[in-house]
């Protein structure tokens, strides 16, 4: 019963989203909340909201305080350079915009953190997006597939937690799956490319000059020749995003909060802090905290200025904060009523007996929608360990069941269960349903890919 229930809870979350029949915070509250009630666990119910906001806490601060570091280092003017940088290796055309996107989100995801990943993408992608009028969907889900495949470094999550799981070397699974995860990763650029080349027909090609110009009213230059408004019709499964805001305001040269002076201590700054980070000399919340206030201290001194800076920014800080505290509630109903051991347990009784020797593909098949519906720490240390069991069963190593669990995360960094996607979402302003209705095909199709070529090249 808990099984059907754990699924249908899921499902009805999904559905409703995607719908736009609720808000994503609405509905990780509400929904958890009534399956809690209907599996006669109400009374208990504040013991799994409480449980779940301890283990998501750290991890909201950290958000928090890095939407204000970065959002701190926008307004100064740090990645107005990134953004000009590739502005002109884009040459304004929207296919090399989203293969750029590709390229940044999958470089800067050498640091292992998602949040981190997003941040900075989109804080050097938005404004070029905006001023182009490319569909933010795109931005959105190219990054976040790019994300999902370099997620899977020793250092990113996943491999260290499969490697804990199953007591493995981290090394000897990783390493063996480079040439897998490199097709993946290329596939995301050709997808890549096939997306820009829609937006490119969309849209047409921007001269640089064109770009660069403040005017709200923007005409597009047709590759073949002509002209066409900005309005011009879309691509099929590319949603339409509201144009009103604020444009591309990220390279205006005057605005007020820049400060020219001080951008080789706000680059220093930063390169510390993701250093810091990388090597773990202090928990990401704490480095973000302090980051944060020196950042404000050093670029604004005066305290009115400090508070205009966070006032500025506490629109995403309020958005992704309460995502994260309301996705505990989710967590912590699926995972205190027993939901989810019930489904990873039926899932892995239903696998037939002859499928035994093909443990390993069964894994990777299965990591794909599992680790979308549960968080890394629930399938890695839950589900597993009972998958390697059965696969030894039937002479199938931990390493190969290990290598096969990591095709599943780039779909797992688009699961609603992943507090990095919301600084995605929320940091582009894509409704949450918008990005999951366009990324979720791709996603799953790039894992696939991913682990056909760890069978193909006998990785897997």
């Amino acid at each position: 019963m808990l099984t059907i229930l754990g699924f249908a809870m899921i499902a009805t979350f999904l559905v409703l989203i995607m719908m736009k029949k609720m808000s994503p915070i609405a509905a990780l509250v509400l929904i958890p909340a009534l399956f809690c009630v209907v599996v006669g666990k109400g009374a208990h119910l504040g013991d799994y909201v409480i449980e779940g906001v301890g283990n998501l806490a750290p991890t909201a601060a950290m958000l928090m305080f890095a939407i204000v570091y970065f959002g701190v280092m926008i307004d100064v003017g740090l990645f107005d350079p990134i953004v000009r940088g590739i502005l002109r290796f884009c040459k304004a055309d929207p296919l090399r915009v989203v293969v750029g996107t590709a390229v940044l989100a999958a470089i800067v995801s050498l640091d292992g953190d998602g949040s981190t990943t997003f941040m900075i993408t989109v804080s050097a992608m938005y404004p070029l997006y905006k001023r182009l009028k490319m569909s933010l969907v795109v931005m959105t889900g190219v990054a976040a597939m790019a994300n999902g495949v370099m997620n899977t470094l020793p250092w990113g999550g996943p491999t260290a937690r499969a490697a804990t799981a199953l007591k493995v070397d981290a090394g000897d699974i990783f390493v063996p799956m480079i040439p897998a995860l490199g097709v993946g990763l290329l596939f995301v650029f050709v997808l890549s490319y096939v997306l820009g080349r829609r937006e490119r027909e969309r849209l047409g090609v921007l001269t640089l000059d064109e770009v660069l110009e403040p005017e709200t009213e923007t005409v597009l230059v047709k590759a073949g020749g002509g002209r066409a408004s900005a309005s011009a019709g879309t691509g099929a499964d590319v949603p339409q995003q509201d144009d009103g805001d604020e444009g591309f305001k990220g390279l205006d040269p005057n605005r007020a909060t820049l400060r020219p002076k001080l951008y080789w201590f706000n680059a220093a700054l930063t390169v510390g802090l993701l250093t810091a980070m990388i090597m773990e000399y202090l928990p990401i919340p704490v480095l973000f905290l302090l980051g944060a206030a020196l950042a404000l201290t050093v670029n604004y001194p005066k305290m009115t200025d400090q508070r205009a800076r966070i006032a500025a920014h506490a629109e995403n800080v309020l958005n992704v904060a309460g995502m994260v505290f309301a996705a505990a509630v989710f967590t912590g109903v699926l995972t205190g009523t027993g939901m989810v051991k019930h489904m990873a347990d039926w899932l892995v009784g239903a696998i037939p007996e002859g499928m035994g020797p093909h443990m390993a593909l069964v894994t990777g098949v299965l990591s794909i929608p599992l680790t979308y519906f549960m968080s890394n720490d629930g399938f890695y240390f839950g589900v597993l360990p009972v998958l390697a069991e059965a696969g030894a069963a039937h002479g199938v190593s931990s390493l190969e069941i290990a290598r096969a669990s990591l095709t599943g995360q780039v779909l797992h960094m688009s699961s609603p269960l992943v507090p990095a996607v919301y600084v995605l979402v929320g940091m582009a302003k894509v409704e949450f349903g918008d990005h999951t209705r366009f990324v979720v095909k791709w996603a799953a199709l790039t894992s696939l890919i991913v682990l056909g070529a760890g069978i193909l090249f006998g990785i897997i």
